[in-house]
């Protein structure tokens, strides 16, 4: 699948919100009141209804780290439940493995927890799975490698005894559980899925 290679800050100030691409959340901050560009400042208008709903679209993709395709797929599996289709939505890319890798502290971000799954360093129910978009369950076990925790920038963030996982899923050291299925509540990004939801229906 493709993915998005430039600068990710640019992708915070577009949106106006940190996504978090970063670790350093502060340094963001800093820059997320200046759209990118060389007119960024003169330029800001309004949006329309539709430039909104086009907005919090995209936010959800460059949260995530996914591409158009993926997440309109996601959707039209939403809507197939009887529950609200946007929250539905934001369930199923919680439940993403690289999400979930990203949500136990096992990696500082969510591209870096996506670099862990594609080169082979996480383990569900001790088998090797190297699909970032994998989908896991209750009981699901979800560990990275030893070799993984060498690496120094992961041994460093997982050196950190402060993170605290959300409250449907539980970590000791390497290992994590999914102990039950995330929440709307669980999902702290500031995100509006009653736009991304109208986006799609037009």
């Amino acid at each position: 699948m493709a993915r998005h290679i430039g600068p990710t800050i640019k992708l915070s100030r577009k949106v106006g919100q940190d996504l978090g691409h970063k670790t350093n959340a502060l340094k963001v901050a800093r820059r997320l009141t200046i759209p990118p560009g060389q007119h960024g400042r003169r330029m800001r208008r309004k949006l329309s209804d539709y430039g909104q709903q086009l907005m919090e679209k995209q936010k959800v993709r460059f949260t995530y780290g996914i591409q158009e395709k993926y997440l309109r797929k996601m959707y039209q599996q939403a809507m197939k439940t009887p529950l609200a289709t946007g929250q539905e939505l934001l369930k199923l890319l919680e439940r993403r493995l690289d999400n979930v890798v990203f949500r136990l502290g096992l990696a500082p971000t969510r591209a870096a927890a996506r670099q862990l799954v594609n080169h082979g360093h996480v383990l569900v129910n001790s088998k090797k799975v190297d699909i970032p978009s994998y989908q896991i369950g209750i009981g699901d076990q979800i560990a990275i490698s030893a070799k993984a925790a060498k690496i120094p920038y992961i041994a460093e963030y997982l050196a950190d005894k402060g993170y605290q996982p959300p409250k449907w899923l539980k970590r000791q050291a390497t290992l994590g559980q999914v102990v039950a299925l995330p929440e709307r509540e669980d999902i702290t990004e500031g995100i509006e899925e009653q736009l991304v939801v109208e986006y799609y229906s037009r």
